[in-house]
């Protein structure tokens, strides 16, 4: 089963009103894949590691590839933020089986472009798109969302249809 990454921007401000000073997501950036696996569907930019390539790089480096920001790899990765695994299995295809490394992150450089592959767009939380995402998002995104990890497996048959999934919250 082969690494993959999968990148979220997000936006974070202190909601005056709950009095508590945290901080919490208000926006996230999805991008629309234009071709490839996965066309049609928002989603975060990523995709597979190279050889010998650490998945934090790999993040890094998808990310610049396919919307234009710069994550910086200084201070241990610390602008990544881990908050899923996600392990994928496709019944009539297991070539695209894969292990995806899930990161927000809130500091990058530069701002969200087009590229060929990718058009990035801002969304409130409030207003994400989940019927133009992977049939699973609506499971696992709003948990990583709220501050959990998520350690999740789905199996897909044809047609995307989820047979089968199993979600854990790690607190």
């Amino acid at each position: 089963m082969r690494n993959s990454t999968l990148l979220f921007l997000i936006k974070k401000s202190t909601d005056k009103a709950d009095n508590t000073g945290v901080a919490k997501i208000t926006d996230i950036c999805l991008a629309m894949k234009k071709r490839g696996f996965g066309m049609g569907r928002w989603n975060g930019s990523g995709g597979k590691c190279n050889q010998d390539e650490s998945i934090e790089n790999a993040t890094i480096r998808e990310t610049y590839e396919e919307v234009g920001v710069k994550v910086s790899a200084d201070n241990n990765y610390a602008d990544l933020h881990k908050v899923a695994e996600l392990t994928f299995n496709f019944a009539n295809k297991s070539e695209w089986d894969q292990l995806v490394h899930v990161y927000f992150a809130e500091k990058w450089q530069g701002e969200p472009v087009e590229s060929e592959e990718m058009r990035p767009e801002w969304f409130s939380i409030n207003n994400i798109p989940f019927k133009n995402m992977w049939p699973d998002d609506p499971l696992w995104l709003p948990k990583v969302i709220d501050g959990d990890f998520v350690k999740a497996m789905f199996r897909f048959g044809d047609g995307d249809v989820i047979l089968e999934q199993k979600v854990d919250v790690l607190k």
